[in-house]
This record gives structure tokens, sequence and C-alpha cells, in this order.
């Protein structure tokens, strides 16, 4: 078949299968030219490992440390003439390439809050490394089914006023205003259960109770604080009420992990357009103006840009620094560089349809959506026919 985008508001319902192997195999080919981190992990669990930062640490925990990963998410296959989803063609091309290193990858699709996929991991991970000294936890889910059967799902919603604001139509490049009602307390306190740290809790207890984290072991999940301009809709709204229960789970986990001479970590990254941001209310045009700012100051990173660099100078590295005053890791000093954050202020009233590409960079931002997806990429021919299914070996 041959495959094109289908967008529809923030989502591309369609994948395409070699684009997907051509982001994969650029994102290797960056760790690669970057040589190897010493004293990296070896064996390596990601829960969220399919796409943005998760896949990011995969791919640089492999192909940079060397290591054996075990890769957890949930991602769906082709089906008659539905293309798979962009996570399913990545982890497959990864563990083609993996295979082809020579480097140990073993996938695990299925749902990461259930306690029985819990179990079949700690199993693999028994049976084939023995431990883990690396856990990463990158989960960005839309509900969470709870042990008594109850579904909880999370919001993207402001907390006690409604919020008024712009984003950027894709499809017809159109500056839309949006209003989005404050959230209830439920609906507060499911997003924190779908998207704080209790999951990312109970993965570690179940690995430290069942003698699987080395000696040593690290523990870490990422986070963003973003700029001022965003924090009604995200970090003052319920997503930010998850990502500062990250705080409290990391603080927490940091004598778990004592117990094993090891320690939990929460990084800050810095805004990047991923299938999780690109579903937050405004996002669009505060990081169509970020991408324009970040590369005409030559400070703008991709994922793999970031864990990358997050691996061999902070996490890895007996010298490194970047840590503020709560303990977190700050890989987000170049976006929040007062300079940067003063240009794009000044813009962000600023911004029309008129000026839109004078002012902003939508059209990086738009190639960076449909690269998302594999699309755009200059070594793929989109007017070949291709074949949408993939297999991949599992469990």
């Amino acid at each position: 078949m041959i495959i094109k985008p289908r967008i529809r508001g923030f989502l591309c319902t369609s994948a395409h299968p070699e684009g997907c192997r051509a982001d994969v195999a650029e994102q290797i080919a960056h760790v690669r030219g970057q040589g190897p981190i010493a004293d990296g992990p070896k064996r390596v669990l990601i829960v969220g490992a399919s796409g943005g930062y998760g896949l990011a640490s995969r791919i640089t925990a492999a192909f940079g440390c060397n290591a054996s990963t075990v890769g957890v998410f949930f991602e769906r296959p082709a089906s008659g003439n539905r293309t798979a989803s962009p996570g399913w063609y990545k982890s497959a091309a990864f563990a083609e390439a993996a295979s082809e290193a020579g480097l140990y990858a073993r996938s695990v699709n299925g749902d990461a809050f259930s306690a029985e996929l819990k179990e079949q991991v700690a199993d693999i991970i028994a049976a084939d490394l023995g431990q883990v000294d690396l856990v990463v936890y990158s989960l960005a889910a839309p509900q969470r089914q709870l042990a008594d059967g109850t579904i909880a799902r999370s919001t993207l919603k402001p907390i006690g006023a409604p919020f008024a604001g712009s984003t950027i139509d894709l499809n017809t490049s159109e500056i839309k205003e949006i209003e989005l009602e404050p959230a209830t307390p439920e609906e507060v306190a499911d997003t924190v259960t779908v998207m704080g740290g209790e999951d990312w809790q109970d993965w570690i207890r179940l690995l430290a109770d069942r003698g699987l984290l080395a000696e040593g072991c690290t523990t870490v999940n990422y986070t963003y604080l973003g700029s001022e301009v965003t924090w009604p809709i995200y970090f003052d709204g319920t997503i930010g009420q998850a990502k500062k229960d990250l705080e409290r789970a990391t603080a927490e986990l940091r004598e778990t992990m004592a117990r094993v001479g090891g320690t939990a970590h929460l990084a800050v990254m810095k805004g990047l357009l991923t299938q999780a941001s690109s579903a937050i209310p405004g996002m669009s045009l505060y990081l169509s103006l970020l991408f324009k700012v970040m590369k005409e100051e030559g400070t703008d990173e991709g994922c793999i840009e970031q864990v990358r660099r997050l691996f061999a100078t902070r996490l890895f590295s007996t010298t490194g620094d970047g840590v503020d005053e709560e303990g977190r890791i700050r890989m987000d000093e170049f976006e929040l560089a007062e300079a940067t954050q003063a240009r794009v202020k000044s813009r962000w009233d600023q911004v029309t349809e008129a000026n839109l590409d004078e002012l902003t960079d939508f059209a990086g931002y738009k190639d960076a959506f449909l690269k998302m997806h594999g699309f755009n990429f200059d070594s793929v021919d989109y007017e070949q026919e291709v074949d949408a299914y993939r297999p991949m070996e599992l469990g």
C-alpha cells in the first residue's frame, strides 16, 4: 500500500514503516557518532520504550553503552488497511538493528500498569539478565485500569480557572483560540493516578522484592517544567500535579534504591515534540517559538541528543553537575536561559497568521510532527508501495 499522513486535529492516524526505520537509524547514528559512554549501564529495563525519551533511552543504552535491554510498551500492529502505530514500527526497527549489532533486546507489548505484565517482565530479567543496573520509566498513557477494575483517565486541563490560549492548526496553519474549563477534583486525582509516580514505585518495589536490582542500580524518570507562559495549562494544570507527584515518588524511591547502594533521579528535560506533548493545548505555538529561537542560538536538541547528553554527563559521569535545589537533574538549562525566554516571550503576543513563518519555526514543528510518524524523511520514497505489516518478536 502507499501510505500517506492522515492528520486529524493534533493526531496523525497513520505511520510509515520505512520512515520510522529511518528515524531509528538516525538516532542510532547519532549515538554511535558520539562514541561509547564510559561506565554506562549494561542491563537496562525501559518502561515506555517505543517513542520519545523512552526510545531514545533504549537506543542510548544499547548503542552507546553496549547494554542488553528489555523494553516495555503498548503499541498496535498493522491490521487490514490500518497501519501499525509509530511505536510498533520503531520498536521493530530497533529490534532489527540490535540483532544486527549482536545486542540482546527483548520487547514486551502490553499494559505496563498490570501486575501480570510486571511479573512477566521480572521473569524475563531473572532468567536472561539476572539483574538490572538501570530502570528507565518513561510512560505516557491516557488511562490506567486499577486493581479493582475501575478506569482512571488522565486529562489536560487547567485547575481553578478556565484556560484561554492559542494553538496552531497542523493542516491549515491557522492560529485558533481555545478555551478549556477547569478540571474537577476527580479529574485532577485521576490524572495523578495515571501520570504520577505510583506505578513507577510499583515497578521498583517488585524488582526490589525479587532481588532484581543490581548493586548500585539507578532509576530515572523524565519530567518537564517549561516556561511560565505554558504554566496555566501545564505545570499549574492537571498534568503539572502529576509531575509534582513524581517528585514525591523520587524522594521515596531514593530510600528504596539506597538499600542496593543505588539512587533515583528525576530529569527535567527541554520542551520537545513527542506523542505526549503534541496533545497539550497551546504547546504547538510555544514550541514553534522555542524551536525558532533555540535553532538560531545553536542550542536546540531533540530527544536523542538530550538523552545521550544525560547519560554521558549526568547519570554516568563522575563529574556530573546540573542538579537543582530539589535534587532534580536539569537538562532544560538552554530552554530556560534568561535570554532565550526573553526572546520567546517578546514574540508570544506578536504572532499572527501573517508573521507565523517569520517569528516561529512552525515549519520545523510540523516537520518534527510528521517525522514522529515516519514521514518527511529524504531517504524514503513515499510514492512506493510498502508492506504495512512488520513482524516483531515479543515476550
